[in-house]
């Protein structure tokens, strides 16, 4: 399928887990899409080349969005590196998907740590489309990568917690600022994934798959690929219709 060709995307965290799983989906719908990393250039490569060998277009981008320069550093790579693969450096989806965590209650939660998570998971993104203004195209699509702690009380991961609510409201008030540019902003709230992040405790793991599964109506662990294509759908001119909304895709976890 080719309903995003001629389309540019950035997806950010994508050398991995579900930004991985987005890169590689939209670049399949013909999108050509900048694959954003933080520190693993290798992984970054290896998504790139994987789309490539399967007739896709993709170029990796580097930044650290643990440090105020982050998106800075990261448009300006875009730059240089879009030339090579569109008319123009604009952008036609932007999907915030990095993020960082810790596993830490209200009390066990250290100064730094709260301050790197909000500097990547709510800083980054917001800097990122501010600077990333003029170059989204009137008609783009910005997506962000929020979670279904905000519906659900995890005390184990708080600050975590705390990024993806402002996430929340954040897509909200972006998505009526944005509106009259015909730009469409919402969100996806995934539940427990079957992502690197989460292998040391899930994979292998028989009890802590069961545990996972029981919680959602659908009963199975969720896969990147499930949230990537409702990504995919709402990245697509047939969402054109859907601004300022959190899309639940955790299978019905908690219910």
């Amino acid at each position: 399928m080719t309903s995003l060709k001629d389309k540019t995307a950035l997806v950010t965290g994508a050398s991995r887990g579900l930004g991985r799983a987005t890169a590689e989906r939209l670049a399949g719908e013909g999108a050509v899409v900048a694959v954003h990393f933080a520190t693993n250039a290798g992984a970054a490569q290896e998504v790139v080349d994987g789309i490539r060998a399967a007739g896709g277009s993709a170029f990796p981008v580097q930044a650290d969005f643990s440090r105020p320069g982050g998106p800075e550093e990261l448009w300006a790579q875009f730059d240089k590196k879009v030339a090579g693969f569109a008319g123009d450096p604009g952008v036609d989806i932007l999907v915030n998907n990095a993020a960082t965590s810790v596993w830490a209650t209200l009390s066990e939660t250290s100064a730094e740590d709260f301050e790197r998570i909000f500097a990547v998971n709510v800083r980054a993104p917001f800097f990122l489309i501010q600077q990333g203004l003029t170059r989204l195209r009137d008609g783009a699509r910005v997506i962000n990568v929020s979670s279904a702690v905000t519906r659900m009380a995890f005390p184990e991961v708080m600050a975590y917690s705390l990024t993806k609510g402002a996430i929340d409201t954040f897509t909200l008030t972006l998505a009526k600022e944005l509106g009259g540019r015909g730009i469409t902003v919402n969100a996806v709230a995934p539940g427990t994934l079957d992502t690197d992040v989460n292998a040391g405790w899930l994979r292998g793991n028989e009890a802590a798959q069961k545990a996972v599964s029981e919680e959602a109506a659908l009963r199975r662990v969720g896969q990147p690929q499930d949230v990537a294509d409702v990504i995919s759908f709402l990245a697509s001119e047939q969402a054109r219709w859907i601004t300022g909304r959190v899309i639940d895709v955790s299978g019905g976890a908690r219910l």
